[in-house]
């Protein structure tokens, strides 16, 4: 199964594994599954990093190589997933995502997610 992970999610598996489930552990080392991230992940990290803020320390770029190197598949931003942002329905304001919910629907992968508010929205995400 192609599992996209959303930007905190990526962040833990990234640098912090411990602060996920078991579970959730379990299906991040599932050979079976794609572990994918969006460029749209990176380019939060990117701006809320140069921000300051604390939940955002990692370096975008040492990040990206990371992921990379460990098999992680990279999901681009498209048209097709901006277009698609217009079927959402406004449960939540963050517009990174809701880019990562529009590529979840139109590549029809699931997107996992520890923010209850992305769980909320229909589709192929799991809450984690």
């Amino acid at each position: 199964m192609k599992l996209l992970l959303d930007t905190h999610v990526l962040l833990w598996a990234a640098g912090t594994p411990r602060r996920m489930s078991r579970a959730a552990r379990a299906l991040l080392e599932d050979e079976a599954n794609e572990l994918m991230f969006s460029a749209a992940s990176l380019w939060e990290v990117a701006i809320k990093q140069q921000l300051g803020r604390e939940d955002f320390r990692a370096d975008a770029r040492l990040l990206r190589r990371g992921l990379l190197d460990n098999g992680y598949a990279e999901l681009p931003v498209t048209s097709a997933h901006a277009v698609a942002l217009d079927l959402l329905p406004p449960l939540h304001k963050d517009p990174f995502d809701r880019m990562l919910i529009a590529q979840a629907l139109v590549e029809g992968i699931m997107l996992l997610t520890a923010d209850a508010n992305l769980a909320r929205y229909p589709g192929p995400i799991q809450a984690i």
